[in-house]
């Protein structure tokens, strides 16, 4: 980033210590370092001290693997390949930029469509594991549901022996 460019945004320019990066999202810098070694990151630069610091895209690269762990649910594995297919999808869009050659450019539209499908099959296995999953809670809720009934009914609950039967 030029002199410029660092003047007009201090805070991109800005690196943090691991302490100040786990405080910004959340995490403990153990689960960074262990993304560190799981090749889901990698800090920004060094210190002197050899000390790990990490830049806004790097927060943001960490809130991103958070995010699909937490709220999405996703492997290490499977957070590991989106971010994989992501950068290939950046590096794809470089290069067809980079070039007019109409060979060149079906070839990196056809990579791109391979890495497309690859992220809708992770995400749709993810769905239909999460599908699954309501069907198996909808199902307890149906049977406890027939068991109000049965008591609302006035008959005699059977017991768990005999339902199976």
């Amino acid at each position: 980033m030029s002199a410029e460019a660092n003047a007009a945004h201090p805070v991109a320019a800005k690196l943090l210590r691991i302490q100040e990066v786990a405080a910004e999202t959340g995490l403990t810098p153990r689960s960074i370092r262990y993304y560190e070694e799981m090749g889901l990151l990698a800090p920004a630069a060094r210190s002197n001290g050899a000390y790990r610091l990490y830049d806004a895209d790097d927060l943001e690269r960490l809130r991103f693997i958070r995010d699909l762990r937490d709220d999405a649910g996703f492997s290490l594995a499977e957070i590991g390949q989106l971010l994989e297919d992501e950068q290939a999808r950046q590096r794809n869009r470089e290069r067809f930029r980079a070039t007019q050659d109409a060979a060149e450019r079906r070839a990196l539209v056809a990579d791109a469509l391979g890495v497309v499908d690859r992220q809708m099959s992770t995400l749709r296995a993810k769905r239909d594991r999460l599908d699954a999953m309501l069907e198996a809670v909808g199902e307890r809720r149906a049977h406890l549901e027939a068991h109000l009934g049965d008591i609302d009914g006035g008959r005699e609950p059977k017991h768990p022996a005999e339902e199976h039967r």
